[in-house]
């Protein structure tokens, strides 16, 4: 494979992008492979991890003024954009390093990483020929990447006024990162709204598909299923599947003045509804929670469940054949973590199979939900 040194051409591409709000997807058709095997699941993901960790090496060049302009937003924190950085080198060279076991067997993307530094001369230098094998994939990933980017430095610096996914506030918080290479755990936002009513066909799909996930619910919707039918059809529906909660409403819990009590509503109302289903763990909609939390969510036996794969399903977002390419695109890249689709929208019904079937063979695992987040 030809590689060349091309950092200041791409430094001046990462520059021309459009808006930075744009939400990432990758037509995964540009892939020449399937992933067919652990080996070849491996290849694609050294591929999307080198080009992601370019991208992040070039965004390194850029001062506040130039991000601020960048992700359009006229005051940034750049500590926590910093932090951010920080743990993504992190885990960009730890998957590298499980990506790169394979190299005996297939050694395309397969360069001298041992440590930091040579990661990140790896990723300097990272390109593709115009002969390889893979350049149909190259640019369309490059911008993937690079708005992939955006969404998470624009998080990083809103926070913590604006909290969400993208940092967590103290160990209490889970998001993935404890999960082992090549697993991932499914979950559904929203999961039990009544009209549109996605929640019956995912939880039956799982069941005949052998899995489960993790359906975080709002109390005032399982408060309407209860008022409509009974205990036992609602324990049907979520048989074999974990059941937590996002509170009473879908709103923001940072600033809202009865967020306590939206928690510890909805919980108990799960918990004593669904005991087999019922597993400790609030969703904050939105991502967004408060930074002093930690007491309350001890004293209540909770843990707050983030996520670090996001399908961007909501309304007028991605469509759903964009959404399923988005998810692949990041398990490759992460490796292991909590995938969130939205149980509301029904492009949920089309990109969570087409995701199975992708991934039937590439001997990546799903994570039990009664044992994730433990």
């Amino acid at each position: 494979m030809r590689i060349a040194f091309v950092f200041s051409a791409w430094l001046m591409s990462f520059g021309a992008l459009a808006a930075a709000n744009d939400v990432a997807t990758l037509d995964r058709s540009t892939w020449p492979e399937t992933l067919s095997s652990p080996t070849l699941f491996d290849v694609a993901s050294r591929a999307e991890i080198l080009t992601f960790a370019r991208t992040l090496l070039v965004s390194e060049a850029w001062d506040e003024a130039s991000l601020k302009q960048r992700l359009g937003l006229r005051i940034i924190n750049m500590e926590a954009i910093d932090a951010l950085r920080q743990r993504l080198w992190q885990r960009l060279l730890s998957n590298y390093n499980y990506a790169q076991q394979s190299c005996d067997q297939d050694a395309s993307f397969c360069y001298l990483v041992e440590d930091m530094d040579s990661l990140r001369e790896q990723a300097g230098k990272f390109h593709l020929g115009d002969d390889s094998f893979y350049i149909r994939w190259a640019e369309p990933s490059r911008v993937f990447h690079e708005q992939y980017l955006d969404e998470l430095l624009r998080k990083a610096a809103l926070f913590p006024q604006t909290s969400s996914e993208v940092a967590r506030f103290g160990d209490y918080e889970r998001n993935g990162d404890e999960l082992n290479d090549r697993l991932f755990l499914l979950t559904f936002d929203s999961a039990a709204n009544l009209a549109p009513d996605n929640t019956p066909w995912l939880t039956d799909y799982l069941r005949k598909s052998n899995l489960n996930g993790t359906f975080f619910v709002l109390g005032s919707d399982i408060q309407n299923r209860l008022n409509q039918a009974s205990v036992a059809s609602l324990q049907s529906l979520y048989s074999r599947q974990c059941v937590g909660v996002q509170g009473w409403q879908y709103r923001s819990h940072s600033h809202w003045q009865d967020w306590q009590y939206s928690v510890q509503r909805s919980a108990e109302l799960v918990r004593s509804k669904l005991p087999e289903n019922y597993v400790p763990l609030f969703r904050p909609p939105y991502g967004q929670r408060r930074a002093d939390a930690q007491a309350f969510f001890n004293a209540q036996g909770l843990q707050v469940a983030l996520w670090d794969i996001d399908a961007q399903d909501g309304p007028g977002k991605l469509k759903a054949e964009e959404s399923g390419q988005r998810v692949l695109t990041l398990m490759l890249l992460w490796r292991r973590g909590v995938i969130a689709f939205n149980a509301k929208q029904d492009t949920v019904k089309t990109a969570m199979p087409w995701l199975l079937t992708q991934t039937a063979q590439s001997g990546i695992g799903w994570e039990d939900c009664q044992d994730a987040f433990r």
